[in-house]
């Protein structure tokens, strides 16, 4: 019951759209609070106030250098959205092969069935009259 309740909490605080998109700037590098500002074209204190709810939460941490603090992601909270939806990628993914198996047959038959298909063009072609003709 705890686990629900602290994966309900994950997913309430990457609910907040500016939330993912600090995230999403923090995954390739760590951040300062100004570059993450310009980037998000977000007003200090907007990413001041998401950045302290990521810090409390755990998914962010910071470290002072020189006069600016520095931003990282730390990916415990994700990784227990990761293994919260590890049985749904499991049920997608047989779901996705067994359409995957399904249109390679299809594709197999019609490269069967192709010669035929072709003749009966052939043959409708040579059964519709010629445009000069009708005249």
């Amino acid at each position: 019951m705890q686990y629900i309740k602290r994966v309900e909490s994950v997913f309430e605080i990457i609910a907040e759209p500016n939330r993912r998109a600090i995230l999403s700037l923090l995954v390739s590098s760590q951040q300062s609070v100004g570059a993450i500002e310009r980037q998000l074209r977000m007003p200090q204190p907007t990413v001041s106030k998401h950045l302290r709810v990521l810090r409390d939460a755990g998914f962010v941490e910071s470290t002072v250098d020189a006069q600016r603090r520095l931003y990282r992601l730390k990916p415990g909270p994700l990784q227990e959205v990761d293994d919260w939806l590890a049985p749904f990628r499991r049920f997608w993914s047989a779901h996705v092969d067994a359409l995957e198996r399904h249109l390679d047959r299809m594709e197999h038959m019609d490269l069967v069935d192709e010669p035929t298909s072709a003749k009966r063009k052939t043959q409708k072609k040579r059964r519709e009259p010629d445009k000069g003709e009708m005249k």
